[in-house]
């Protein structure tokens, strides 16, 4: 009998078999997000945060909209869900924290993404970063950015000496790409800040492996979500039902194991050291013979006219293809006839752009670039050089899922992530 048994233990799936590890302290957490800008995801990864609050000690919750029309209004919006379904989760668990807390930690960042220096003024959700980082105890501040850095890098440029009492977890990819001159104020000034930069091993969370803007079909919402509560209603308002949840991968490395060691086996990924941010500096426009990593900052300086304006103006764009769509990214005037712009590719594409002014003479043109599959790539003289605690997706073969790198060290915990998460929207229908 116990032979049997053993044969059955050993057949099982890995996944099957491997516990959800302790975690030694409850993590002191900062949320910084762009819920109800352009990705709703957001508001799902919000859903199951407040589901599990009892794991977290929670301390901020700061809207950061780099791009779109978030707000901390929309925050409101979802505590106030929470509030109507919290006296049926608090039969199963009491440790679940009161909506008139969260309601108190809520702020309201920075609107619109930095200019090229990185930052600008202080914002009430860069200052409460600042006033929690502070807050005297041994245990770090994790921040959980689930959009831009604009007001991590308003908080660090303000006061840097918090960057020994704060960790980031960065859902980075086309966050990075929205958020480039904050991230590269950052990696420039604060090498030695504890970071990991999610690039594209959360994907593995949600995508089909060969398109990662696709979410994986199932029948998850009406098998779990379905009738369980007013967080359950709401949650069919995005991707009508499908669990995207691209953020929740923060939440899940701070609910598994020991989050001081990134390279364990965790529900949010599992990372390593990396040594330098790829980083490449341009004066020219770049032709098909140019090759970059994805999510490598790429920063064109080009000389132009000189213009009577201040510097750090926005003065040209940059304009390249999604879908059927044109994005347009601001350029900055750096004086003496120089003109900037950081931007960031976030998948393997043959990217052409041109770049646009309404000021005369402008005569920078057009150009192509290639973007490959892996990061952070082929060493460049101009990286940003990192210090010793900087994380980022394994770049392993064996790891990637499909085009996702990294992404398996997410993808093989998804089912027992969702069926834990399972277990608390039944506590919705009870």
């Amino acid at each position: 009998m116990y032979k049997h048994i053993l044969i059955l233990l050993l057949c099982m799936p890995i996944t099957e078999l491997v516990a959800q590890q302790r975690v030694p302290v409850k993590p002191r957490v900062l949320i910084s997000t762009d819920i109800g800008g352009t990705d709703p995801d957001d508001n799902q990864s919000m859903t199951h945060l407040l589901m599990y609050s009892d794991k977290f000690d929670i301390e901020g919750l700061v809207s950061s909209p780099s791009y779109g029309n978030g707000s901390k209004e929309e925050i409101f919006r979802m505590i106030d869900l929470y509030e109507k379904d919290l006296p049926k989760l608090k039969k199963r668990q009491k440790d679940l924290l009161s909506p008139d807390f969260l309601r108190s930690v809520t702020k309201q960042g920075v609107r619109g993404n930095a200019p090229y220096r990185g930052y600008r003024t202080a914002t009430e959700g860069s200052n409460w970063i600042i006033k929690c980082a502070k807050e005297s105890t041994d245990q770090p501040l994790w921040i959980l950015g689930w959009g831009g850095l604009e007001d991590v890098a308003q908080a660090l440029h303000d006061a840097p000496e918090i960057q020994d009492k704060i960790r980031v977890y960065w859902i980075g990819g086309p966050n990075k790409k929205w958020s480039a001159n904050s991230y590269a104020y950052i990696a420039e000034n604060f090498p030695d800040l504890w970071f990991i930069e999610v690039n594209s091993s959360y994907y593995g969370f949600f995508s089909k492996n060969e398109a990662l803007d696709s979410i994986k079909p199932t029948d998850y919402y009406n098998k779990h979500i379905l009738g369980a509560g007013h967080l359950g209603k709401d949650f069919k308002n995005y991707y009508n039902g499908e669990v995207k949840m691209g953020d929740t991968p923060s939440l899940l490395y701070l609910m598994d194991g020991n989050p001081e060691n990134p390279g364990r086996e965790s529900w949010g990924g599992s990372f390593e050291n990396f040594s330098r941010s790829s980083r490449v500096l341009l004066s020219r426009v770049t032709t098909m013979t140019d090759t970059v990593s994805f999510c490598t900052l790429i920063e064109f300086n080009l000389k132009g006219p000189e213009l009577n304006i201040p510097k750090d103006s926005i003065c040209f764009w940059m304009e390249t293809a999604y879908g059927n769509a044109v994005q347009k990214w601001p350029g900055y005037y750096l004086g003496n006839g120089l003109y900037g712009i950081k931007y960031v590719p976030k998948q393997a594409e043959i990217l052409s752009y041109r770049f646009t002014s309404s000021y005369p003479d402008f005569n920078f043109g057009e150009g192509k670039i290639v973007v490959i599959n892996v990061w952070p790539g082929k060493a460049n003289s101009t990286d940003y050089k990192l210090g010793k605690n900087w994380y980022t997706d394994k770049g392993a073969p064996d790891l990637y899922d499909g085009k996702i790198q990294g992404g398996k060290t997410v993808s093989m915990w998804t089912q027992n992530i969702l069926s834990d998460w399972a277990e608390r929207w039944s506590w919705l229908k009870k």
